[in-house]
């Protein structure tokens, strides 16, 4: 039995939620991103992109490529209410779909044709979310997530296109290979630089010359080009919140080292946010006493998971919750109310420096989490000492987690 699996995007989403919010937009040149002259594009419309401007690149270029271009600072909260919008019209009537990211979405109706035609009821399910959502939605439907991905694509914007099973190799053939999921900007130059320019160019090459001169890469774009690709759709179930807890070694009074530690602990729940990209819009603080009597405030804020915006946020409610002259056992921070998104969609006034800083930073840690004394890699100048305070992994794609040498704290 053939796969179907199909794909959905929200065409240009950010830009459309502007539209759909100030219908004077609609036709106009739109940019969503950084307002001020560093910073960056989460977006723009479709209008813009003959002018060269992309999404990632700095503001102040983009408006200098398109002028005439209207900026808007854009809201993270709103297009994630947006999003989970689409969401659950989509789980309402699929049997199992993954959210990829606040845009973009998988659906397995593999053995559906039994009882209906899939390509007829995704073009209704379409039809639904744009109805109900208000929001313009491209698709496509093949037998795997590669093709099914690039088909949407192609049927861009506000459109869908199936591939049929079987017509996956003369479907990629005639595209240039940068429309492969996986080939960026340095993989295409490299492949231009080798005579590739059009996947039937790989398709004709024996796999093992792939492999020869790209390794590992080579193979696996020699299959995606040849529209192979077994991925499994992975379930999507949102998490609600994450936490971490501490207690001390010793009943401790020391409010400089508690202070530092709810720190710690934020910056680390930040990062699995960003690395799960997640949002989160509640935070809170939890203190135990020596008498174990347990307190705990929280506050609700726009959507972030960035590090300089939730830890002094953690901070104030910290100083808020500790107001007894008593020793404490336990403290705790917990983020909770979270939401798919990517953490640079809500960082609009950021600069571009800023969200480099933070990509970086979240690289190293993913690649080299603790050093042998257990103590993290990099972070933050004012939480260096704080070991032992919990998980570098993902807890939203069930790895497990990374955990120092146990040191009382």
């Amino acid at each position: 039995m053939d796969r179907a699996i199909l794909h959905f995007d929200l065409d240009t989403f950010f830009v459309s939620v502007e539209r759909k919010l100030d219908s004077r937009l609609e036709k106009r040149p739109i940019l969503v991103g950084g307002t001020g002259d560093r910073g960056v594009v989460a977006a723009c419309s479709y209008e813009t992109r003959q002018f060269g401007v992309h999404s990632g690149m700095p503001m102040k270029m983009a408006r200098m490529l398109c002028p005439e271009a209207t900026v808007i600072r854009g809201n993270g909260e709103t297009y994630s209410q947006h999003s989970k919008v689409v969401s659950e019209i989509i789980a309402e009537n699929v049997p199992v779909f993954e959210k990829a990211s606040i845009d973009e979405f998988y659906a397995d109706l593999s053995g559906m044709d039994k009882y209906f035609n899939c390509y007829g009821m995704a073009s209704e399910l379409r039809q639904r979310i744009i109805r109900e959502s208000g929001l313009p939605i491209s698709f496509g439907l093949a037998t795997n997530k590669l093709v099914s991905k690039v088909a949407t694509g192609e049927a861009k914007p506000n459109n869908q296109l199936q591939v049929e099973a079987g017509r996956e190799k003369p479907f990629l053939a005639p595209m240039e290979v940068q429309k492969i999921p996986m080939v960026g900007e340095k993989m295409n130059q490299t492949l231009n630089n080798l005579g590739i320019r059009y996947v039937k160019t790989i398709q004709e090459m024996p796999m093992e010359i792939m492999g020869q001169v790209l390794g590992k890469n080579g193979v696996s774009l020699w299959n995606r080009a040849n529209g192979l690709d077994n991925s499994p759709i992975v379930p999507f179930h949102e998490r609600k919140s994450i936490s971490s807890e501490r207690t001390f070694g010793r009943d401790t009074g020391d409010v400089r080292k508690m202070r530092e530690m709810v720190r710690a602990m934020a910056e680390t729940l930040a990062f699995q946010l960003r690395t799960g990209e997640k949002l989160t819009s509640c935070v809170s603080v939890k203190i135990r006493y020596s008498d174990f009597n347990t307190f705990s405030k929280q506050l609700k804020i726009a959507y972030t998971s960035a590090d300089h915006v939730l830890i002094p946020h953690i901070e104030k409610l910290f100083d808020q919750l500790y107001n007894r002259r008593m020793m404490v056992r336990l403290v705790g921070v917990s983020f909770s109310d979270l939401v798919t998104g990517n953490y640079q969609i809500n960082l609009f006034d950021d600069t571009e420096e800023r969200l480099n800083l933070y990509q970086a930073m979240d690289y190293i840690k993913t690649k080299y989490a603790y050093n042998k004394d257990g103590d993290q890699i990099l972070t933050w100048a004012s939480t260096m000492g704080i070991s032992d305070i919990g998980s570098m992994g993902n807890p939203f794609n069930g790895e497990p987690p990374i955990i120092p040498a146990h040191r009382n704290a």
